[in-house]
């Protein structure tokens, strides 16, 4: 018992012997390793700062500046990880931790795919100029101005006071339909004159309503013109304009203002808008045959 006592203590004290003997040895490499790893822990602050400041020249989103340095810096350090396992002969370690990893990436992305990709659309969002918040814009069969664009979803303010979320991944698949970009749209109105009227006139007064209205159309683009149609009651015509437009109300009040002269400047020079007229004959009143009561002879004095 005490032989086996005695044999148990020597065979620990020889591996722990071992094990001293085997840091001693490593001792240099846990130094470097532990200088490697300060190092990059040191850099990694200066990296996220030089990255930040790298991105704000392109987007004023913070979240997505932080998520991207987040992202450099964490690759940052898992990259100083394997440098430090390397230095400290764990290649086997290494090897493992690579191999476990990519199976738990793997897992992750088939688990996350969608909110990994609305994630990338909405840094793709916020990197490019085709849409900003404050935007009017027409998407997925919404329309209203963007509100809010985050790493999930873009924030869709309609025209009645409603919100959508919509999916960052649906914004940038599918047609988008930006009205604030270029900052100007064309106005367009239709309207139509009697046949008695001088269409040349009309044509002359509608333009020279527009021009006068105050409205502060884009002189580089010509008021436009168009005798479209001959109606039921009236000869339409087409007139258009182009107007540097922000908002949808600065759109509504063009119109409004657009319509006000066209009526007033027709009035003023006897040019008529007519509008359908329909006579509805039922044959009696109040149970009474029509001819009975107006007889033919005395509709015709009346006419007369």
């Amino acid at each position: 018992m005490i032989q086996q006592f005695s044999n148990s203590i020597s065979n620990l004290y020889e591996k722990l012997a071992g094990w001293i003997n085997e840091v001693v040895l490593a001792l240099p490499n846990i130094i470097l390793a532990a200088i490697v790893l300060g190092i990059s822990i040191f850099l990694s602050r200066y990296l996220k700062k030089l990255i930040c400041k790298a991105l704000y020249r392109t987007t004023k989103n913070q979240t997505v500046v932080g998520v991207i340095s987040n992202v450099a810096v964490a690759i940052f350090m898992i990259v100083s990880l394997f440098v430090v396992l390397n230095i400290l002969n764990l290649s086997e370690a290494v090897t493992a931790l690579l191999g476990t990893a990519g199976v738990i990436g793997l897992a992750v992305g088939l688990a996350l795919q969608d909110p990994l990709i609305n994630l990338f659309s909405g840094v793709l969002m916020s990197v490019k100029d085709y849409y900003q918040v404050g935007d009017l814009i027409e998407t997925n069969g919404f329309f209203g101005k963007i509100s809010k664009i985050t790493l999930r979803s873009t924030i869709v303010a309609q025209l009645d006071g409603q919100e959508v979320i919509i999916p960052n991944k649906e914004v940038l698949q599918n047609p988008l339909k930006n009205f604030s970009h270029n900052g100007r749209r064309r106005i367009e109105l239709d309207c139509g004159v009697a046949y008695g009227d001088d269409l040349e006139k009309v044509e002359e007064i509608a333009i020279n309503a527009i021009k006068n209205s105050g409205l502060d159309f884009r002189e580089s683009k010509p008021i436009e013109f168009f005798y479209t149609e001959f109606g039921g009651s009236s000869i339409n015509f087409r007139i258009r304009f182009w107007k540097n437009i922000v908002s949808q109300a600065d759109y509504f009040m063009a119109r409004h203002t657009a319509i006000k002269a066209l009526k007033k400047a027709f009035d003023q020079n006897n040019i008529t808008i007519p509008f359908p007229i329909t006579t509805l004959d039922f044959g009696v009143v109040g149970g009474v045959r029509v001819d009975d009561i107006y007889p033919p002879q005395k509709m015709k004095i009346n006419g007369k």
